[in-house]
């Protein structure tokens, strides 16, 4: 019985989890952590942290949906550093664990940190990419992550040469769970093949709690190229486009002359190998709305056609991440508040195994290079 014990212990040390069999496997087990099997590669259990990440500049309360994005997925956080007090001071307090660090290059410089986030001034966030990824680590932005082509070429550049990855979040798609089911439907083939997206993004201003940058199109980039980024990520990503152009755009400061340098609506149309695509956005939603934004996206297929409505199915449903299906075959309502978002999880997953499962390195950039195409051939109105 006793060998039939120590053949077990053997061979399940051996099997499941990599490591030396024998006394030193019983020994390793108290150390090591153990690691499972995922579509053909070896990760940590869920209950040991992947990876470390760290924050770097936090300007937008966006760091607070990627943070939490990255530690659903298996990160741990351990460090952050801002400049401003009052956004270490509320950041601190969310996040009591991980260490307030005496500046970026503390972070740089640390060889056990693998991933950092931002949501600095979006003007500032691709050179603090470049400077991550020049640190052998992975960077993950907010929305939008590049604004000037000229960052852009650089930050290819130095993507390349590096081999790190610079991901952003695009939460209107990776942070909604009724987009996230949209995404499973088309590739099932539930409406046919795709024809064309129609993305509105309004926005609440808030103008009294925006900060000065908000309103400067030098460091926000214009709302094309601002908001305007999330409808393009969806318009390359439900058409199935790798290449993609801008067919016309326009800006407009309807309604705060207050703010000379500021647009508060957009829109675009965009064609792609695989379909086409209309973007409205604006800063318009009305007080009344107990949501910051009714964004809607339909997505039009040669069977069918899906809408959904994200954060809000004004004057019915309650809740968000609505979803209405209609096909050839039925006429369908699904709620997908259920949904599980896995974009973190991906994301760190890459990290681990230098894959690219949670967004195409190349569909990053071309996503980026629409919106800042778009902000910059837009016709001032």
């Amino acid at each position: 019985m006793k060998s039939q014990r120590r053949d077990f212990l053997k061979n399940t040390l051996s099997s499941a989890a990599g490591l030396v069999v024998g006394t030193s496997a019983v020994e390793a087990m108290a150390t090591t952590p153990v690691l499972q099997k995922h579509q053909g590669f070896y990760i940590p259990k869920k209950d040991v942290p992947k990876i470390k990440f760290a924050v770097i500049g936090m300007n937008h309360n966006h760091i607070y949906g990627q943070v939490e994005a990255v530690i659903r997925g298996g990160g741990q956080l351990v460090a952050y550093f801002a400049k401003e007090a009052d956004l270490l001071a509320a950041f601190g307090k969310k996040y009591p664990d991980a260490k307030l660090a005496k500046s970026e290059e503390e972070i740089l410089e640390d060889k056990s940190i693998q991933l950092v986030l931002s949501s600095a001034i979006a003007n500032e966030r691709a050179p603090l990419g470049v400077r991550v990824m020049k640190h052998d680590k992975d960077f993950m932005a907010d929305k939008p992550g590049i604004t000037t082509l000229a960052q852009l070429t650089e930050v290819r550049k130095v993507q390349k040469e590096t081999k790190r990855i610079y991901s952003v979040l695009f939460s209107e798609r990776f942070e909604n769970k009724a987009t996230i089911k949209a995404g499973e439907l088309v590739k099932a083939g539930a409406i046919g093949k795709v024809v064309q997206t129609i993305g509105l993004g309004p926005h609440r201003i808030n103008a009294p709690v925006r900060p000065a940058w908000f309103f400067n199109k030098e460091q926000y980039g214009g709302i094309l190229c601002d908001i305007g980024s999330h409808q393009c990520d969806q318009f390359l990503y439900f058409t199935g486009s790798t290449e993609a152009e801008v067919v016309t755009a326009q800006v407009r400061n309807v309604n705060h002359p207050q703010y000379p340098n500021f647009e508060d609506f957009g829109d675009v149309m965009l064609r792609g190998n695989g379909g086409t695509g209309y973007v409205r956005v604006d800063w318009f939603t009305p007080d009344g709305l107990n949501t910051w934004g009714d964004g809607r996206l339909t997505i039009l297929g040669t069977e069918g056609y899906i809408e959904i409505r994200k954060n809000i199915d004004i004057a019915s449903r309650a809740g968000a991440n609505h979803l209405f299906l209609v096909n050839n075959k039925e006429t369908k309502y699904i709620d997908c508040s259920q949904e599980v978002l896995p974009y973190g999880e991906q994301l760190v997953n890459d990290i681990l195994n230098r894959t690219e499962t949670a967004m195409p390195q190349a569909h990053c950039f071309l996503a980026s290079e629409l919106s800042i195409k778009a902000q910059q051939l837009a016709k001032k109105v």
